[in-house]
C-alpha cells in the first residue's frame, strides 16, 4: 500500500526529474514543445553565455575619451558611447553577470525559505503555523524602501551574497503564503491521508507526497522570484543604496540619471541600452516558464 501512496506523487515528481535531468536531448524536446517558451529559454541561455564569457573577451575600460562623448551608434561603437566616451556595448556585456548572480541567489533563498517554512506551517499547523504566518505578516507590513535606506547606512552591500540575502529577507512572505495555501489543499488528498494512516512521518509525507506535486508551481515561482530580485537590485542601484562600483546595468541607469544624460541629444542609446537589456532578460525568463509548466505538468503536453 505504501508503494501505491508514493506512486501518485512520483508521477509528477522524482521520476520526472530523473527522466528530464538524465537526458539533455529529452529536456530540449520537452522545452521545444512550447515554441514561445523555447525561444525564451534560448534567449536566456545566450544572455547567460554573454554575461559570463563576454568579460573574458571585452576588457574593462576606465579611460575617459573626451572627444567621443555620447557618440551615435557606429561600426566602432555599435551602441554608441557614454558620458566619458566609453563603449556602451562593452558595458552591457560586462554588466549582466552580477545581475544574474544576485537574481539567481536571491530567488533560490526566497524559494527555499518559502517552500520549507510554508509547507511546514500548513502541514503541522498549531502554534508553528501561527508563529510562521505571524512573522510573514510582520515582514509584509514593513515599508521596504525606508528599511533599505536605513540598512544601507550600516551595510555596504559590497558582495553579491549581501544583496541576495537582503532581497530574499524581504521577498519570502508572499511566496510562503502561496505555498502554504497549496499545501493546505494537497494535505486533504487521499494519498496524503493514506500516508498519514501508514504513519510514514512528516518529512516523508512533505518530501515524497506533497512537494513533488508542487514542482511546477515551485519552478515557475522561482523564475518569477528571479525577475522580482532583478528588479529589486536594479532599484537599489538606481537609488544609490548599493555601491556604484564595477559594471552593472543598474549602475548604468543610475549614472545616466545623475549625470543628466537625458538632457543630451545623442545619449538615447546610453539610457535605453541597459533598460532594453533588463527587459529582454525579464521577458526571456517569464516566457521560459511556459515550457517549464509543460515539463512539470504532462497533461498540458497531452492537451497541446
Amino acid at each position: 500500500m505504501a508503494q501505491l501512496v508514493t506512486a501518485q506523487s512520483e508521477v509528477a515528481g522524482p521520476n520526472l526529474l530523473r527522466r528530464v535531468g538524465g537526458n539533455s536531448a529529452n529536456f530540449l524536446r520537452l522545452m521545444f514543445h512550447n515554441k514561445a517558451g523555447f525561444v525564451g529559454f534560448v534567449v536566456l541561455v545566450l544572455i547567460v553565455l554573454v554575461a559570463f564569457l563576454g568579460p573574458l573577451f571585452v576588457p574593462e575600460d576606465r579611460t575617459a575619451h573626451v572627444n567621443q562623448i555620447y557618440q551615435q551608434p557606429s561600426a566602432a561603437h555599435l551602441l554608441g558611447t557614454d558620458y566619458a566616451g566609453r563603449d556602451v556595448l562593452a558595458q552591457i556585456i560586462r554588466g549582466g553577470q552580477s545581475i544574474l548572480v544576485v537574481g539567481l541567489m536571491a530567488a533560490g533563498l526566497t524559494t527555499a525559505i518559502s517552500v520549507i517554512f510554508g509547507a511546514l506551517s500548513a502541514y503541522v499547523g498549531g502554534w508553528i503555523d501561527g508563529v510562521i504566518t505571524g512573522l510573514a505578516d510582520i515582514v509584509l507590513t514593513i515599508p521596504q524602501l525606508p528599511l533599505l535606506a536605513v540598512l544601507a547606512a550600516f551595510i555596504s552591500f559590497k558582495s553579491a551574497w549581501q544583496l541576495a540575502v537582503i532581497i530574499a529577507a524581504l521577498a519570502w512572505p508572499t511566496l510562503l503564503r502561496a505555498i502554504r495555501a497549496q499545501v493546505l489543499s494537497l494535505r486533504e488528498r487521499e494519498y496524503v491521508e493514506a500516508a498519514q494512516a501508514l504513519d510514514l512521518g512528516t518529512m516523508h509525507i512533505l518530501l515524497r507526497e506533497i512537494l513533488p506535486n508542487m514542482l511546477s508551481y515551485i519552478a515557475i515561482n522561482f523564475a518569477i522570484g528571479m525577475t522580482g530580485a532583478i528588479y529589486a537590485q536594479i532599484g537599489l542601484y538606481f537609488l544609490g543604496l548599493a555601491p556604484l562600483a564595477g559594471d552593472n546595468w543598474g549602475i548604468m541607469i543610475n549614472i545616466a540619471y545623475t549625470r543628466g544624460a537625458m538632457f543630451f541629444q545623442n545619449s538615447f542609446w546610453y539610457i535605453m541600452a541597459p533598460v532594453l537589456a533588463i527587459s529582454i532578460l525579464q521577458l526571456s525568463i517569464i516566457t521560459m516558464t511556459r515550457s517549464l509548466e509543460d515539463i512539470f505538468n504532462p497533461r498540458l503536453r497531452q492537451g497541446g
